[in-house]
C-alpha cells in the first residue's frame, strides 16, 4: 500500500506535534508513531520549558547559562535564537491549551533548575510533558488535514538514489518504508517533506529513564541515508533515577533540587559543595560525575535525594507525582531522602541540521532530540530540550512552508518495499540477546566514564554483533524488534566512534585518557557521515 501526502512527520513528541500543526493549514500532514500517539519522552517530562519571563531575567542571562551548562561548544548564534524566540514558544503552547501552574494571583508559577540562574521553568505541577503532549494530541486529532498512524514504524529512509541507484549529491528525501505492527505488513509513505521527530536513543544503555521507544530510530534512518551526524558521543545521564527494584528507572526530577533537596551520602554528608560552587544545582554532568565519585568511592549502591526539610504539604503539593510514585514503591520522600542513581536519559548529539532543522539531504528535516542544533553543545541546560522542539518545530515549517511553494516532485511508482526471499524466523532469541549485549556492552564501556580501552573493546563487540544483525535483517521478515536491534547498534557504533575521536573531556563526555579541556583543538562538533 502506498500512502502520499505533503507533510511525512515521524514521531509524535513535542517537536513532531507542533510542526504538525504549523503546517496543517498548508496541505496533508501524516504522523507516524511507533506506539499510541502518547508513548512519546515528551510525555514523561515532568521538570518544564525554559524561556525568559520576568523583568530580573534576560535573554543575555539565559544565553551565558545555556553556553556554560554546554561547556562552550554551543553556537551561540542558535543559543540566541532559541532563547529569544522561547517567549512566543510559550505562547503557541497556551494557545493549543497547554494549561500551566499558576499562583495565587494568577500569575505563572515560575520555578529553577540546576544550571539557571534566574527561575524561568515553566511547569505543570510534575507533569509538565503529560500536559503539553495532552493539548497537542487533543488539538492534532480534531485537525482535518492530519492523519495519525498509531503502531507504525519507520524502517527506512526513501531517497531519490536509492531508487534510481544513482549517487546523487545532493540526495532528495521523497518519505519513508514503515511497518504497520498489528498487520506485519510494510508500506509506502510519500512525502513532499519528511521530518524526523523520533525523540533519542536512550535504550542504548541498560539504565535509563527514557521510555521503551527511545532506540535513536530517526538518527539511524538519516545515517544510512547519507546526512551527517554530529556529537554523538554526548549522551547526559539524568543524576536521579529512582533506585528501586520495580521502579524501571523512574525519573525524580531536577526541580526537587531546584526547589531545594540536597544529594547526600548513605552516612547522611552533603557531598556537592566538593564539586561545584553551585552544590546541588550544578549543571548534570557535573553532579552525575559526582555521584558516580561518591558512589565509587564509599562502595554505595545510591545516593540520598534529600528534601526532608521542606513541608509535607508543600512537597506533595509541588510534586504529586513524583511523591505518589514513589509512595507506591513505599517511600516517603516527606519523611525520608529518595534512593537515587544515574541513568541515561538525554543525547545531546543527532542528526546535524541548520537554523531551519533542514538536513543536507533534501526535503529531509530533523527536529527534537534526534537533531543536532548547535543549541546544548557538550551538556543540556535543564528544560531547554522542550523549548528546542517547539522552536524548531515553528522554524522546520515556517522553511517546509516556503519549499513546498517551489514545488515537489512526483513520487516515483518503483519505490516499493521488496521482501525478496526472506521468510518467517524461528530465532526471536538472537535478537533479544544482542539487544541485551549492546545495552550492557554500552554501559559498561561507554558510560560516565570512559577510556579509549574500553571504547576500542566495545567498538569491536558492537560491530560483531551488526554483522549477526545483517545477516538477520536481510534472511527474515521484519519486525518491529528487529527494526530496533538494528537501529541501536547503528547509534551504538555512533556513539563510540565520536567519543574516540574526542580526545579530550568536555561536557558530558569524560575519559580518563584525556582528563583536561582542549579549547585549541576540539571546542568544535565531532562529525560522522556514511561512506558508500
Amino acid at each position: 500500500m502506498k500512502i502520499v501526502s505533503d507533510f511525512l512527520v515521524i514521531g509524535s513528541g513535542i517537536a513532531g506535534l507542533s510542526y504538525a500543526l504549523k503546517v496543517a493549514s498548508h496541505g496533508k500532514v501524516v504522523i507516524v508513531t511507533k506506539r499510541e500517539i502518547s508513548t512519546t519522552a515528551t510525555s514523561l517530562a515532568q521538570g518544564g520549558i525554559a524561556a525568559v519571563a520576568t523583568t530580573q531575567d534576560s535573554f543575555e542571562q539565559h544565553i551565558a547559562d545555556t553556553m556554560e551548562a554546554g561547556a562552550w561548544l554551543p553556537d551561540e548564534s542558535v543559543v540566541r535564537t532559541v532563547v529569544e524566540q522561547g517567549p512566543k514558544a510559550i505562547e503557541d503552547l497556551i494557545e493549543w491549551g497547554v494549561n500551566f501552574s499558576r499562583k495565587a494571583d494568577q500569575s505563572y508559577d515560575l520555578t529553577r533548575e540546576g544550571g539557571h540562574s534566574q527561575r524561568r521553568i515553566y511547569h505543570a505541577k510534575d507533569e509538565t510533558g503529560k500536559e503539553i503532549e495532552r493539548a497537542l494530541v487533543e488539538a492534532v486529532r480534531v485537525h482535518p488535514n492530519i492523519e495519525v498512524f498509531d503502531d507504525h514504524v519507520a524502517i527506512d529512509l526513501i531517497t531519490e538514489a536509492k531508487v534510481t541507484r544513482r549517487r546523487l549529491k545532493p540526495d532528495r528525501c521523497l518519505g519513508a518504508y514503515v511497518l504497520d505492527r498489528k498487520r506485519g505488513e510494510v508500506f509506502t509513505f510519500g512525502a513532499g517533506i519528511t521530518v524526523l521527530a523520533t525523540g533519542g536513543a536512550g535504550k542504548v544503555y541498560l539504565y535509563t529513564c527514557n521510555p521503551d521507544v527511545a532506540t535513536g530510530d530517526g538518527i539511524a534512518m538519516a545515517y544510512r541515508a547519507g546526512a551527517s551526524v554530529a556529537n554523538m558521543e554526548f549522551m547526559q545521564f539524568h543524576p536521579t533515577t529512582l533506585y528501586h527494584p520495580l521502579a524501571k528507572s523512574f525519573l525524580v526530577s531536577e526541580t526537587v533540587r531546584g526547589e531545594g533537596a540536597v544529594l547526600r551520602r548513605q552516612d547522611g554528608t552533603a557531598f556537592m559543595a566538593q564539586y561545584h560552587p553551585l552544590k546541588d544545582l550544578a549543571p548534570r554532568d557535573i553532579v552525575a560525575r559526582a555521584m558516580d565519585n561518591e558512589m565509587k568511592t564509599h562502595g554505595d549502591d545510591y545516593i540520598c535525594l534529600d528534601i526532608t526539610h521542606r513541608t509535607a504539604g508543600y512537597i506533595k503539593d509541588r510534586f504529586p507525582y513524583i511523591y505518589e510514585t514513589c509512595l507506591s514503591y513505599g517511600i516517603d520522600m516527606t519523611r525520608e531522602p529518595l534512593p537515587v542513581v544515574p541513568a541515561a536519559h538525554y543525547l545531546c548529539g543527532g542528526v546535524k541540521v541548520d537554523i531551519d532543522g533542514e538536513t543536507e539531504i533534501r526535503n529531509l528535516f530533523a527536529i527534537g532530540e534526534t537533531s543536532c542544533t548547535g543549541l546544548h553543545g557538550a551538556n543540556r541546560l535543564a528544560s531547554n530540550s522542550l523549548l528546542e522542539g517547539v522552536v524548531f518545530g515553528s522554524r522546520a515549517a515556517r522553511k517546509s512552508i516556503t519549499l513546498q511553494a517551489d514545488g515537489f516532485p512526483p513520487f516515483p511508482s518503483v519505490a516499493h518495499w521488496d521482501s525478496g526471499s526472506a521468510r518467517n524466523s524461528d530465532e526471536e532469541v538472537i535478537v533479544a540477546h544482542n539487544w541485551d549485549e549492546i545495552r550492557r556492552c554500552m554501559w559498561n564501556y561507554v558510560g560516565i566514564v570512559r577510556s579509549d580501552k574500553r571504547l576500542v573493546r566495545a567498538l569491536r563487540r558492537v560491530q560483531m554483533i551488526q554483522e549477526e544483525i545483517a545477516d538477520y535483517y536481510w534472511d527474515f521478515y521484519i519486525t518491529s524488534d528487529l527494526i530496533e536491534l538494528r537501529n541501536i547498534a547503528t547509534v551504538a557504533e555512533l556513539i563510540i566512534r565520536s567519543a574516540l575521536k574526542r580526545k579530550e573531556s568536555r561536557g558530558l563526555h569524560y575519559t580518563i585518557d584525556y582528563p583536561e579541556l582542549d579549547d585549541v583543538h576540539w571546542k568544535r562538533d565531532t562529525l560522522l557521515k556514511k561512506v558508500f
